[in-house]
């Protein structure tokens, strides 16, 4: 059973690394699109400040991923490959298609599939998944109404000063609000990996209950950091140009109003969608200025996309363990 724990855990991993690879464009797209920083600048800064996310908030979301998608009691090892498999193969779909897809989604969407194969409907924790759910429709609505609220405060404010001033002020300025985001996108995404190496962990016997090891924490944010530093650049032309051309005051706003969004969702352990939060920041900061600014029919675009993560991932998480299923007797 440990050399099965092990694997499941490096696949945990190579998850925690695509889900930094797919998810780096959150973090750095704005400011790479306001070209205030070189791609290889943007993505080594983001990589650097989701390594030291985990450590800074508490594990509240890994919690929520360990206890509140399928029965912590009931679940098996070969469940969570399965749902993990899942998981990583939508990721790696939609990254290599240019989606920016939640991640997030992708493994509640993994998981969940996994449990229905194995245990049935019954033993989902809708409780939890009912967090998840509110989730989904806070973050990209209240990331559009953070970005047109925090843009137009910032236009009022600055409205008599010269745009050269205001744009070099700005473009200084969102160096902190990237690196305040990929803080928050590391503590709230880095957590999900953990809680599913915790899961792992206690349906295999080598924990009671939910606690978090800080191995477990080291190896999870160094998988995410490296997934980031190498991350996919189609997404990031996808947020940071298709979606709107932001001036580097509105990727200011954008990036500091998805990272308090974050925040908030860290402290109350939903699993929040960086994508989501920081898509619908950016459309709320090109739209306080401007509404035809948004190319509306790519955000619709994205949107379709967010509507089938769930659904997706959880029939290949379905498939996979059916198939796994096939040749291990559990």
């Amino acid at each position: 059973m440990l050399e099965i724990a092990i694997g499941a855990i490096i696949v945990a991993l190579i998850f925690d690394f695509v889900n930094g690879f797919n998810d780096s464009a959150n973090s750095v797209a704005t400011v790479i699109g306001t070209r205030v920083l070189k791609p290889i600048q943007a993505v080594t800064l983001s990589a650097v400040a989701n390594f030291v996310g985990p450590f800074i908030f508490g594990v509240a979301v890994a919690s929520t991923i360990a206890k509140g998608i399928v029965s912590m009691d009931d679940i098996t090892i070969y469940m969570i490959i399965g749902g993990l498999a899942g998981a990583i193969t939508w990721s790696t779909l939609c990254t290599y298609f240019g989606l920016p897809i939640s991640n997030s989604h992708s493994l509640v969407g993994g998981i969940m599939g996994a449990g229905i194969a194995g245990l049935g409907f019954e033993k989902l924790v809708y409780g939890g998944l009912t967090k998840i759910f509110a989730g989904i429709v806070i973050a990209p609505i209240g990331g559009i109404i953070f970005g047109l609220l925090l843009t137009g405060l910032i236009i009022t404010i600055f409205a008599s000063r010269r745009p050269a001033i205001v744009n070099k002020t700005f473009g200084k300025l969102q160096i902190i609000s990237s690196g305040w985001f990929a803080l928050t996108h590391g503590a709230n995404d880095g957590q999900k990996t953990m809680g599913i190496i915790v899961l792992i962990l206690v349906s295999t016997g080598y924990l009671d209950g939910f606690e978090m090891p800080i191995w477990v924490i080291l190896a999870a944010a160094s998988a995410m950091g490296l997934g980031t530093f190498f991350g996919g650049y189609k997404v990031i032309k996808t947020l940071g140009v298709k979606v709107a051309r932001l001036r580097p005051y509105q990727g200011f706003c954008a990036e500091t109003g998805g990272g308090l969004m974050l925040a908030i969702f860290a402290y109350f352990g939903i699993p929040a969608s960086t994508t989501h939060a920081i898509t619908g920041t950016i459309m709320g900061s090109a739209a306080a200025r401007r509404k035809r600014a948004v190319r509306w029919k790519v955000g619709k675009q994205i949107i379709y996309a967010w509507i089938i993560t769930i659904p997706g991932a959880a029939a290949f998480g379905i498939g996979f363990t059916y198939l796994i299923h096939l040749f291990i007797s559990v």
